[in-house]
């Protein structure tokens, strides 16, 4: 195995282009200024495609459970209603709240199957995302998802207080399985995910979370055993 691949994995295409440009300072600095300067953009660059890996993950396929959409620590979990642009009412559910760091894999992927039934992205500030109010206040990308048990839940891209793009290729309509890839947020982050009802927390605050392998929630009768996998 390339031994530069066993330790960044893939990079998403979101960062190709952080990676060319730091690599080619890198070289420039070296030819037309210093060493020492080329060296340091060097490790810039490496530390670019590691913020922008995309490692493979092994997804539980479950019908009654909710994965984790990010890799990050989790914030808080409250009761909340969900953001009134997605129109799916005015009951409060289990919001789990999922910090990523700069250190963190920033790749989003979706929580369970389903098919999108709405898409509202929300202009805002970029305070910073462990704050309550950034889910009120930040930019954020809103999506709810419909499953085939007839309950919706919603998950939520929320920008930090250095992100400065969020990116989201879902579509009205479309039909997505869990784990798989949807987004990316770069540079420091928040995702919320607003539970389906009868859905109970599957973690705690603090607890730290995978993307697309954690179990975040479930429903009361979920029992433990060994679910099918899917690879992505």
């Amino acid at each position: 195995m390339d031994p530069f691949r066993s330790v960044f994995n893939r990079v998403h295409k979101e960062g190709i282009p952080f990676v060319l440009i730091a690599f080619g300072l890198a070289v420039l600095s070296m030819i037309l200024i210093s060493s020492t300067l080329g060296w340091i953009l060097i490790v810039v660059g490496l530390y670019v495609v590691y913020f922008f890996r995309d490692p493979v993950r092994v997804t539980p396929v479950l019908d009654n459970a909710l994965i984790s959409p990010a890799d990050g620590i989790v914030s808080k979990i409250e009761d909340a209603v969900p953001p009134a642009e997605l129109e799916m009412g005015d009951d409060k559910r289990v919001r789990i709240s999922i910090f990523l760091s700069v250190l963190n894999v920033h790749v989003n992927r979706v929580p369970c199957d389903g098919t999108v039934g709405k898409l509202v992205y929300v202009p805002g500030k970029f305070l910073n995302a462990t704050l309550d109010k950034s889910s009120d206040e930040n930019e954020r990308q809103l999506v709810r998802l419909e499953r085939a048990d007839g309950r919706s839940l919603a998950f939520v891209q929320i920008a930090g207080l250095i992100a400065r793009r969020i990116v989201c290729t879902l579509s009205n309509g479309q039909k997505v399985e869990g784990g798989e890839r949807f987004g990316i947020i770069r540079f420091g982050s928040r995702m919320d995910v607003y539970c389906p009802e009868g859905m109970v927390p599957a973690i705690a605050e603090g607890q730290a979370v995978i993307g697309g392998e954690t179990i975040i929630a479930n429903d009361l009768d979920f029992t433990f055993g060994e679910p099918e996998t899917r690879s992505s």
